[in-house]
This record gives C-alpha cells, sequence and structure tokens, in this order.
C-alpha cells in the first residue's frame, strides 16, 4: 500500500480503540474488537480520538497513512461502529426543543448574566487561558468551515445557494489571506502557538473532540444533512456576540492585532451570515423538505449539548487553576505581543 508521507503526524492512542485504529491505520496491527467499542464512553477519550482519526483521513490525512485507507471497508465498518455508540448517546443525552422556531427563539436570546467561556475570558481571562483556548479550538478552525461544505451536494434551490454564499466567505471570498482558518492561524501566531494543522490535537480534550467530531459526522452522512443545518444556524446565531466578547478579550490581555483581528471579522461576518443561514438555509431546506424539521432541531441543541460540555470541562479547569489542555504547549514558541 502507498503512503502519505505529508499530512499531520499521528497523535498518541488515548486507550484500546484508538490504538488499534492508529495501528491499523500503519498496517500494523488489527482493528479493535466490537467489545471494545460497545464499552468505551461515547464521549471519552479514547472513543472521540478512534473516530477523530477515522474522519482525519477524509480531509487531511495523516502523514505515514496510506491514502487507501479513506474507504477501507473494514475500517469504515469500525467508523460506523464508533459513529452509532456516538450518535446512540446524543440522541439520548440531548434535550430538544419541540420546534424549530423554539430551537432558534432560544439561541437568539443573550443570557443577561451571561457566566460562558467567552464571558470568563473578556472579563477575567490571562493569556495563558487565550493560549489554551486557542489551542484547544484550532483542531477545527484550522479547516474552519470544511466540515459544512459536505452538505452542499445534498441541498437544491434556496438553501444550497445560501449555504454556498455563507461558505463563500468562509473561504475568503476568493482571496487566500482572507480564508478564516488563515486568519485563525494568524491569530495563533499572535499568541505564540504553532500554526501546523493538527498541531495540537494531543493536547486537546475529550469535550473540544466532541465537538470537532459532531460536525464530520453531520457532514458525511446525507441522512444528517437536517441535522448539519441545524448546527450550522447554532453556530452562526451565536458567533457574533461570542466573537465580540472575545475580541475584547484579545484587546484587553494585549493578545496581538491578528487575534483582535479575528474575532471582529466574525462579528460583522456572522452577524449578516446568522440572517441568511435562519431565512434562507434553514427555511428553505425546510420549503423543500419539511420532514427534516426533527432532524434541524437536534441538530441545533446537540450542539447546544455538547459546547456546554465543553464550558463546563474549562471552566471547571481554568477556576481551579489548572490546565485544561492534556499535555502542556511548548513554551519555546514566544508571544509576539
Amino acid at each position: 500500500m502507498t503512503h502519505d508521507h505529508a499530512g499531520p503526524r499521528l497523535p498518541i492512542p488515548r486507550g484500546p480503540v484508538s490504538a488499534a485504529v492508529k495501528s491499523h491505520l500503519l498496517d500494523a496491527g488489527p482493528l479493535p474488537r466490537p467489545e471494545d467499542v460497545a464499552a468505551a464512553d461515547a464521549y471519552g477519550d479514547d472513543l472521540q480520538l478512534a473516530l477523530h482519526l477515522c474522519y482525519e483521513l477524509h480531509y487531511r490525512g495523516f502523514g505515514g497513512v496510506g491514502p487507501d485507507h479513506e474507504w477501507d471497508p473494514e475500517l469504515l465498518r469500525t467508523r460506523a461502529a464508533l459513529e452509532h455508540r456516538f450518535l446512540t448517546a446524543l440522541r439520548a443525552d440531548t434535550p430538544v426543543h419541540d420546534s424549530v422556531e423554539d430551537a432558534i427563539a432560544e439561541l437568539l436570546v443573550e443570557p443577561v448574566d451571561g457566566s460562558g467561556v467567552t464571558h470568563f475570558l473578556r472579563d477575567e481571562g490571562e493569556l495563558w487561558h487565550l493560549r489554551e483556548y486557542a489551542a484547544q479550538r484550532s483542531v477545527y478552525h484550522l479547516k474552519e468551515a470544511d466540515p459544512h461544505a459536505w452538505v452542499l451536494p445534498r441541498l437544491a434551490g434556496r438553501a444550497k445557494a445560501a449555504m454556498a454564499a455563507v461558505e463563500f466567505d468562509e473561504f475568503g471570498g476568493g482571496r487566500a489571506e482572507r480564508v478564516h482558518a488563515r486568519l485563525f492561524a494568524d491569530l495563533m501566531t499572535d499568541l505564540g502557538l504553532d500554526t501546523t494543522y493538527g498541531r495540537y490535537l494531543d493536547a486537546a480534550s475529550a469535550e473540544m473532540l466532541v465537538t470537532v467530531n459532531l460536525m464530520s459526522l453531520f457532514g458525511l452522512h446525507r441522512s444528517l444533512r437536517g441535522a448539519l443545518v441545524g448546527h450550522f444556524a447554532a453556530v452562526e446565531i451565536t458567533s457574533s456576540p461570542g466573537s465580540r466578547r472575545l475580541a475584547e478579550a484579545m484587546r484587553r490581555t494585549g493578545a496581538g492585532p491578528a487575534a483582535e483581528h479575528f474575532y471582529d471579522e466574525h462579528v460583522e461576518a456572522d452577524a449578516v451570515h446568522e440572517q441568511v443561514v435562519r431565512h434562507e438555509v434553514v427555511d428553505g431546506l425546510l420549503a423543500d423538505e419539511p420532514h427534516l424539521a426533527p432532524d434541524v432541531v437536534f441538530g441545533v441543541d446537540a450542539t447546544g449539548y455538547v459546547e456546554d460540555r465543553l464550558a463546563a470541562r474549562l471552566l471547571g479547569d481554568w477556576r481551579a487553576g489548572r490546565s485544561s489542555l492534556r499535555t502542556p504547549i511548548s513554551p519555546e514558541i514566544s508571544i509576539t505581543s
């Protein structure tokens, strides 16, 4: 089997399931046993890393891993078992609204006394908190908008056109230097972080992997296109106010101009995107396929559920004075601000 030498390095396993998947990718061992997959915590480090390894084969892959593994039938069967564990848990654990209108209406209301991660970072976060937040989020932001692009072939009419318009903005409107993943890399440079794709995968918490894997799960399955649209609506509707708080945090701590710019850009862009997603993507999809309304609701609410789990992890660690990362950030990279 030919191997790709370019791409990020494979991460350190976090248990028997992820160890077996990694070994298989290196043509060095069998895939995990079904009983090990069945016993793994649906939201835990081991299962989520194993699922992330499977999903990354559809993005940039890994150094030393053969490209044929992307469509390896045995690996796809293992991925399906991992996804079943994950999706079953999400459906059981996610509180869902009665309607799309109710789910979106709640997203539009900003709490008077907010106490989430962005409030913490704006009001009392230090540079080390911002660096950790950026390192965690880099697992997604260095491929920002890529998971959502999977849904485009599954949409039609208004929903497809509007989704493509929003994605065009996310990908820089045709200008490489304005691609949002590039802007996030510039933010990381301001914070003294390594911008290599996948660099902080070993450091990222299971809760962070869950949020990224959710996007890939929804994006890669045509049957979950409604959930992907709901997820995208939740992200875009809540992005602008959260980004405003993060921009203020970057300014208050002197993180640097690129760090400020990334979130300033999202304040403006996502305020527009919110309207387009609500009135064209969501409404357009449901005009064509009204039976997908429960899936849209599930996508909105599952996004809130996994983001709340991540927030609890970050704030629990930070308020206790400890790092939220599994491995420390390399100290040799100096902050440029």
